[in-house]
């Protein structure tokens, strides 16, 4: 199999952004390419078309592949649970929970076969395979039971990019740091370091770069600027770092719920100019924003407790009854309503706990995922927008038939979402949501015209059309600063 490896010398050094930069950049070569990810522990996730769930990242770089994403692209997806415990997704479908060790036992083996199967079926289709590593190659107490570093890169003789942080500081440590504690055929791969995130005169950097290729004998085949572009991130350390568009007339803060998931669903909210969203840790005040969004959660019940410790939810509560607007997304949309009850411990709080009681709905955390693409019609904000997105959940929600006046469905399936009846308090399963330019724009407007600002035309495309324009200029600004030659196939 034709393949490259993208590795990192830490977490975050901008391997899944170089990554999708290599399969655009590909893709205009010719190649029929596609991305790779051996294992991941994410909470941002997306469904694939057959209902598989993978790793949000390789999503979008199947997009910049110009491929729909599969489930081979990321074999196995990790979902931590905050108690020291993740959900186990192989090839697409839950297959148990349990902690580091439990996992190394019982899923090794399986984790392994699932990635040689994946890989196997992705050369039947593809000329290229660019594959992503995860955290670090060097990680010496954790190489014995790797799954997606130099292992995989072994495994197909993949010529090995190694990316290094220079925003860090310490970067030519970094990548003789993590050379020197590499196997000598592991290091044989290394083929080129990018130095990612540079600021200032690239001559200032040129001894340095000199001094690495003569220490290690490996090209420095990149220096990439710093780009002031977003792209999605894989956990929510990276909402730290986002900074608010002081100029919008909107704000909207977002709930940063310690075990936050699929919050890639507000990418296309930060990327309207007239919107700044912000993100609120549960023990911040609410303040007085246009909107509150509570996000997905990977576990609902603890988020919610945290919520009612802090005062949040009291706050929330508060919020509304002064005429603000609210809107659950998933996780967020279970808490919304009066009951919420795991009777088989499902997320380690068995038990029945009291929601915000915004809306008269009951939810039941159930051991069967559903996880599906949905394509549906609205009712609100607007009649007959046609809206895409997909499912990932666990619970099962119902309407409270007693207390249900007024309640109305946000769409021709009543099973993904509600709104009140003074339009107040929003609540759905789907995700991507705002992806959907008419809807957002719809659903924005109700708010602009509470503030009585002018409507924003409706008739705007859909966020994937924006996604494709920023993948164009990431590689756009990328390519010029990457030198391939050593670890393209001749």
């Amino acid at each position: 199999m034709k393949a490259i490896m993208v590795v990192g010398t830490t977490s975050h050094a901008g391997k899944s952004l170089i990554t999708a930069a290599l399969c655009r950049i590909l893709a205009r070569k010719g190649f029929r390419v596609a991305p790779f990810k051996g294992q991941n522990m994410a909470l941002n996730s997306y469904v694939t078309a057959n209902g598989g769930e993978i790793g949000y990242a390789q999503a979008v770089q199947a997009w910049a592949a110009g491929i729909p994403p599969w489930v081979e692209m990321n074999p196995i997806l990790l979902k931590p649970q905050g108690d020291m415990t993740s959900q186990v997704i192989l090839k697409g479908r839950v297959v148990g929970r349990c902690g580091a060790a439990e996992y190394y036992e019982q899923f090794f083996d399986a984790g392994w076969q699932a990635i040689e199967d994946s890989l196997r079926r992705l050369s039947e289709e593809f000329d290229m395979v660019v594959c992503e590593g995860a955290g670090s190659p060097a990680e010496i107490n954790l190489k014995h039971r790797d799954l997606t570093n130099m292992r995989v890169a072994k495994y197909l003789n993949a010529p090995t990019i190694l990316v290094a942080d220079i925003e860090r500081g310490g970067v030519f440590a970094h990548i003789v740091g993590t050379l020197e504690l590499l196997d000598p055929e592991e290091r044989s791969l290394i083929k080129g370091i990018v130095i990612n995130k540079f600021r200032g005169q690239r001559s200032l950097l040129q001894s340095g770069i000199e001094w690495v290729e003569n220490r290690t004998g490996i090209p420095v085949i990149g220096v990439i600027p710093w780009l002031d572009q977003s792209f999605p991130a894989e956990d929510s350390l990276s909402l730290l770092d986002r900074g608010i568009n002081a100029k919008g007339d909107l704000t909207i803060g977002v709930v940063r719920l310690p075990r936050i998931s699929n919050f890639t669903d507000f990418d296309p909210l930060e990327a309207e100019s007239s919107v700044n969203v912000k993100y609120l840790h549960p023990k911040q005040s609410l303040g007085h924003p246009d909107a509150v969004i509570l996000p997905g959660s990977k576990t609902t019940i603890a988020d919610l407790i945290l919520l009612h410790k802090t005062g949040m939810a009291e706050e929330i509560q508060n919020y509304v009854a002064a005429g603000g607007t609210v809107l659950g997304i998933c996780g967020g949309y279970q808490m919304l309503g009066r009951i919420l009850a795991d009777p088989e411990g499902i997320e380690g709080h068995e038990g029945r706990y009291r929601g915000l009681g915004l809306l008269p709905l009951k939810t039941v955390i159930a051991g069967q995922k559903v996880a599906r693409q949905r394509s549906v019609t609205s009712h609100f904000p607007q009649e007959g927008l046609p809206v895409a997105g997909y499912e990932i959940h666990q619970g099962r929600t119902r309407l409270l038939e007693e207390d249900g006046g007024g309640i109305q469905p946000l769409f021709d399936d009543a099973n993904l979402g509600v709104v009140d009846e003074s339009h107040s308090v929003w609540g759905t399963y789907l995700h991507g949501i705002f992806d959907n330019g008419p809807w957002r724009r719809a659903w924005l407007n109700r708010l602009r015209q509470q503030r009585g600002l002018r409507s924003l035309p409706t008739g705007v495309a859909n966020y994937r059309e924006q996604r494709e324009l920023m993948l164009d200029q990431l590689a756009d600004a990328i390519a010029p600063h990457l030198d391939l030659k050593t670890v393209l196939p001749q």
